[in-house]
């Protein structure tokens, strides 16, 4: 018996698959590389998770039609790391995703994950199956630490690589924004408990003692809990000059909300875990009006150098990417790359010619040429901030619309 949960993923792979094969008929003979795609497609970030499968769908759709890679051809197998039951992210089912992978020999390397909770689960299994992938939005550094090589990377070489810089400096240029631009001087913590939110807090925190910003507390919110008041009055008491949350949506919308009625004149900062159409229709407006966050990527979407792609993403999914379909478009183009590299160097293309093709990439992208040192970090460390400002004249679940560039964050 197939699952619904199944069925949704293989329609997903069929309808991605045929998509991208429309020049297939002529090319029949062209050998099919599997590209694992993993995303949370449910729950609380699913709208954020179709921009980045959108993104990295246009990419691979664009190499088929123009047989970018001659003799071979891109099939998107999508997976779904969330469910409905955790309402975000699952790691049980994130590491269920890596396995099937894995048990694909036909998967060459793969995007995604979209966040730093499913990464951790997925990595270890990634390692020992010598699959590469390139995450478009996942930011927690553990993946990619030397220090943590023997949990995340246990088969040795690393194989966890981003077209995004790491929570290191997410975290860290929140904290010199708010000290250096907004000469905030006391701060108060939250995160969602997820590996994402308690890394980056982690890092703003100490960031923050740095520059002179006294923490006057932090608490850790359980993100399927309903009501943050007591910790929120709590936090009145104590009249900080900002509160920061690091974590993702299915927390953030509440906290958002319930702070506006709570601490309606402290200033709100996140992380890219609060950049969502979450953010605007879930918590509203005028709860999210003034949010600060950051992504950790340079702004694009209104750049010249993504025009084209702007255009082009609007004409095939009638919406408007964010940054991190620019990312994930990116991912795609990182591993095109090394294929082609691959090939031209007269070797097979396989799981382990290709990770190490991507490790040497410089690859000349929308945001410029990607990079990675030598555990797979992206050597830019830019950080961008956007601040919520309500514009009626827009739909208020565009993220492009209602996020408005503040500049790049101080650096680190």
């Amino acid at each position: 018996m197939i699952t619904r949960r199944a069925a949704t993923q293989l329609i997903a792979s069929v309808a991605v698959a045929a998509a991208l094969g429309g020049a297939g008929a002529a090319r029949a003979a062209d050998q099919v590389l599997k590209i694992g795609v993993d995303l949370s497609l449910t729950g609380a970030d699913a709208h954020g998770a179709k921009l980045m499968l959108d993104g990295a769908q246009l990419a691979f759709e664009e190499a088929n039609r123009s047989n970018a890679v001659p003799g071979y051809k891109f099939e998107l197998v999508v997976y779904d790391d969330a469910t409905a039951t955790a309402g975000q992210y699952d790691p049980v089912q994130a590491a269920t995703n890596a396995r099937k992978m894995v048990g694909d020999r036909q998967v060459v390397a793969a995007v995604g994950p979209q966040m730093s909770g499913a990464g951790k689960a997925m990595a270890p299994i990634l390692s020992q199956g010598d699959l590469a992938t390139v995450a478009p939005s996942s930011t927690n550094p553990d993946m990619s630490d030397p220090k943590f090589a023997q949990q995340y990377r246990p088969a040795g070489k690393p194989i966890y690589f981003r077209t995004v810089t790491t929570d290191a400096y997410q975290g860290p240029g929140m904290a010199k924004f708010l000290a250096d631009r907004l000469h905030v001087k006391t701060v108060y913590i939250l995160d969602d408990s997820g590996a994402f939110g308690v890394g980056m807090a982690d890092a703003f925190e100490r960031q923050a003692e740095k520059d002179g910003m006294k923490v006057l507390g932090r608490d850790r919110l359980d993100p399927k809990a309903a009501d943050y008041t007591a910790v929120l009055t709590k936090i009145r008491a104590l009249h900080p000059d900002a509160l920061y949350y690091s974590g993702v949506a299915q927390a953030g919308v509440k906290v958002a909300k319930q702070a506006h009625d709570i601490i309606p004149n402290v200033i709100k900062a996140g992380g890219d875990g609060v950049v969502a159409p979450e953010m605007l229709t879930a918590a509203g407006f005028p709860a999210a009006e003034g949010w600060y966050a950051t992504i950790a990527a340079p702004h694009l979407t209104d750049s010249t150098q993504a025009e084209k792609f702007v255009q082009a993403f609007k004409a095939k999914f009638g919406e408007a990417p964010d940054d991190y379909s620019i990312t994930a478009y990116d991912a795609a183009l990182v591993i095109m790359d090394a294929v082609k590299r691959v090939i031209a160097e007269h070797k097979p293309v396989n799981r382990s010619t290709v990770r190490d093709a991507i490790q040497n990439s410089q690859v000349p992208t929308l945001q410029g040429v990607v990079a990675f040192d030598q555990n797979g970090d992206l050597k830019d460390h830019t950080i961008s901030v956007f601040q919520i400002r309500k514009d009626p004249a827009k739909p208020l679940d565009d993220v492009s619309a209602q996020y408005h560039y503040v500049g790049t964050a101080p650096q680190v």
